[in-house]
């Protein structure tokens, strides 16, 4: 619980405090009793709520300095005096509550719609009003607060400061316990249900009603624990019970953070995790220990396109693994990606034009303190007015590998390939199949294995929904002639580049370095990522398969380059039942560079394979 900053004394002019000085009170004074204060709306409004189920005569207001206080009244001074000694003997408020002064208050905001500002003062709760101790101190009922000081808005998120302890009331007896048990909502006795749950005490639904099962499942767990057996819950056997239950979240640091920028307030792992920079529309936080997990908080302007297109984008970064449900509706979105390494959780939703939201990454096997992680993180998320600036954060990081300083998820490898049929079907080199999770055509398209014949360093694959190709490789009927100008196309940087290389040279040879009865020899230059590309003649017919050099060999010049026979093709396309199309006869109109280019760029496809 937060408390006032500020609190300052009533005191005489000469500034001593006398029992003199409470006796001076007016005790018809409209006053009221403050239990607490919070620097969130939204977190005032939910202790008010809690507190109504407890007390009579709750409300809330502003205080100024962006603090709204939590109180009950307004009393008399004298009834005032009362109910703060016997509800603090009680147990039921802070042994910080004091007394406050309507002129301290201002808007009200709970109850809902209230105004009682002003109205005069209500009887005190029965049996608070019957009690007439005497004043624990007269400084206790002459506390009040000031407004908090105002500090400026600061420019890197705010780790809010711990609450202090409250003191331990004593231990209650079953009729008490009872009656507290009682002041219970429904999502309290839920989470009691969950705790005694996770202690493997309770086995039945989680719904909130205390029956027999919960009865049972209370008093195993106060045997259990040493406790007496009374099937019911004292306050300080649930705070035992929650002690244990938030055990697995201890040296995590969960702490309150508002980031003014980002217009975000949420509790985050600040033992784990610590701000590092904005990246719009991220506000990221990284690891600073041996738990390797991130945070991201998402806070942008937009539509819905625009929250539509986050989903989209999200997707294709490396923090959020291929594997896991993932849901998207019109205002809002949430990912969850899973791989061997990490888990990633991802919501966002769309409100007045500002989408706002979170991404949590956790490494895989820790999956208890994740979801409880997960669950506090999710629970605390508050918007608060304005969102991340375009211009935040520090552009350095730039790089077209990045998004918003994060990694664009990349494959495992990329080769080549081409089309082979007028369906999309694509002949490619084995070794870009091998030990793949995904497969994928030009970087979205999946596709499946036809076959793969690593004997002839040849693969088959199908798309997963049918193409419409610029161009499909006609394999040559006849044999190519030694030193004929030949062409290749491929993905040289494994997919940098949008489009395929082109390149030009000259059939060396009709068989391998060792004599290999499949393989040609060409004269032409080539990287690794074009490796499953084609190679064409003259007339724009395939030739055969741009393929590696032989393993455990010398070193080769860089213009010695290798491809897979186009018969090769043809028996392997024939074995997976695929018919490959033949070339027209020997004799055809030869094709310029640039329509040779044409073909070969239309035909050439990037094939990735994804871990």
């Amino acid at each position: 619980m937060l408390r006032l900053m500020t609190i300052c004394l009533t005191v005489l002019t000469f500034g001593l405090i006398t029992p003199a000085t409470a006796q001076s009170v007016d005790p018809d004074e409209v006053v009221w009793v403050q239990i607490e204060a919070q620097q969130s709306l939204s977190r005032a409004t939910d202790r008010a709520r809690a507190y109504t189920t407890l007390l009579e005569d709750v409300n809330g207001f502003a205080v100024g300095g962006g603090w709204y206080a939590v109180v009950v009244g307004p009393y008399r001074r004298a009834d005032a005096d009362i109910v703060l000694r016997q509800y603090r003997r009680d147990g039921l408020i802070p042994r910080d509550s004091f007394i406050q002064r309507s002129n301290r208050l201002r808007q009200q905001f709970w109850p809902v719609g209230a105004n009682v500002l002003g109205e005069g003062a209500v009887d005190a709760p029965e049996g608070a009003a019957a009690s007439q101790q005497a004043p624990e101190t007269a400084e206790e009922t002459q506390q009040v607060a000031e407004p908090a000081q105002v500090t400026e808005t600061p420019t890197e998120p705010v780790v809010v400061a711990e609450p202090e302890p409250e003191p331990e009331p004593a231990d209650e007896t079953r009729a008490e316990a009872l009656r507290y048990e009682r002041a219970l909502d429904r999502d309290q006795k839920k989470e009691l249900q969950v705790m005694l749950q996770w202690a493997g005490f309770y086995t039945a639904a989680i719904d909130g009603s205390f029956g027999r099962g919960t009865r049972s499942s209370m008093s195993a767990w106060q045997e259990a624990n040493s406790f007496e057996v009374t099937g019911v819950l004292t306050t300080l056997q649930r705070a035992a019970l929650k002690k244990q239950y938030n055990a697995v979240l201890e040296g995590l640091g969960l702490r309150l953070v508002r980031d003014t920028q980002a217009g975000i307030e949420m509790t985050l792992p600040m033992d784990v995790v610590a701000f590092d920079r904005y990246e719009p529309p991220f506000a990221q936080y990284t690891p600073t220990g041996d738990i390797d997990a991130r945070v991201l908080l998402i806070s942008q302007p937009g539509d819905q396109d625009t929250l539509f297109g986050l989903y989209e984008i999200m997707q294709t970064l490396e923090i959020v693994p291929l594997d896991g449900p993932r849901e998207r509706n019109n205002s809002n979105f949430t990912l969850v990606g899973e791989s061997g390494r990490m888990i990633s959780y991802t919501e966002a939703a769309l409100q007045n034009g500002e989408i706002k939201g979170f991404t949590l990454i956790w490494p895989a096997g820790d999956e208890e303190r994740r979801r409880r992680v997960l669950s506090e993180m999710r629970s605390s998320f508050t918007r608060m007015p304005g969102v991340l600036s375009a211009s935040a954060g520090d552009a350095s990081q730039q790089s077209i590998d990045l998004i918003s300083g994060l990694q664009i998820r990349k494959p495992k490898l990329s080769r080549s390939g081409f089309f082979v049929t007028d369906a999309g079907d694509v002949v490619t080199t084995s070794a870009a199949v091998q030990s793949c999770s995904r497969i994928t055509l030009d970087g979205d398209m999946d596709a499946s294995v036809i076959a793969d014949d690593p004997a002839r360093g040849v693969a088959l694959l199908k798309p997963s929904a049918a193409l419409s190709p610029r161009a499909v490789a006609r394999f040559a009927a006849q044999t190519p002639r030694l030193q004929s100008e030949v062409t290749s196309a491929g993905y040289s940087f494994e997919g940098v580049l949008s489009a395929p290389s082109i390149a030009f040279g000259t059939l060396a040879d009709l068989k391998g370095l060792q004599g290999e009865e499949n393989i040609s020899r060409l004269a032409l230059r080539t990287r690794a990522g074009d490796i499953g590309g084609p190679v064409l003649d003259r007339t724009g017919s395939v030739i055969g398969m741009l393929t590696t050099a032989p393993e455990g060999g010398p070193q080769l010049p860089d213009d010695v380059s290798f491809a897979v026979a186009a018969q090769t093709l043809v028996e392997a396309g024939s074995a997976a039942g695929i018919a490959l199309p033949d070339s027209a006869a020997d004799g055809a109109d030869s094709l310029t560079a640039f329509q040779l280019s044409e073909k070969a760029n239309g035909m050439t496809v990037l094939v990735s394979c994804w871990e």
